[in-house]
């Protein structure tokens, strides 16, 4: 597995979030995967991460250097292994669009986390502790992502 897609709806806070946090935990094992991001929606087309997502990612030692908004586009779903999504109604967008030979490849992001929490909740909307929350839920799922990855 070399290739991850991580989504939410709009790209601008939890899949970016997803995208920081697992490419700085990936590279700090060494592992050379390509981790991008994407939104069901285009909405924030070319827009940066959301500032309060960037915040609190960067105080804990993450770059959200180089990350856009995208939409997902058809060709995705042949090009990444791995797709995971922030929560049921992004996942459940995606396999409606997705070609049934790649539906095996939509899974959601916290299925890895190993707890009762299903979906990565949108802190868009919310305070500022919304992002702090996300951080922790997605720094959980991805160190078990990673074992995946070594022990694969």
């Amino acid at each position: 597995m070399s290739n991850i897609l991580v989504v939410c709806m709009g790209n601008i806070c939890r899949s970016p979030t997803m995208e920081a946090v697992l490419k700085a935990k990936t590279q700090a094992q060494g592992l050379s995967l390509n981790i991008d991001s994407a939104g069901t929606i285009n909405y924030h087309e070319g827009n940066t991460p959301d500032s309060r997502s960037m915040k609190a990612g960067e105080r804990r030692g993450y770059s959200f250097a180089h990350i856009h908004s995208r939409q997902v586009r058809p060709e995705d779903f042949e090009a990444f292994d791995l797709i995971l999504c922030a929560d049921k109604l992004n996942l459940e967008d995606l396999k409606s669009v997705c070609p049934p030979q790649y539906q095996h490849k939509i899974e959601l992001f916290l299925d890895y986390a190993n707890d009762d929490v299903q979906e990565v909740p949108d802190p868009y909307y919310g305070e500022g502790d919304g992002f702090e929350l996300v951080l922790d839920l997605i720094e959980r799922a991805s160190d078990n992502i990673i074992k995946r990855l070594l022990t694969s």
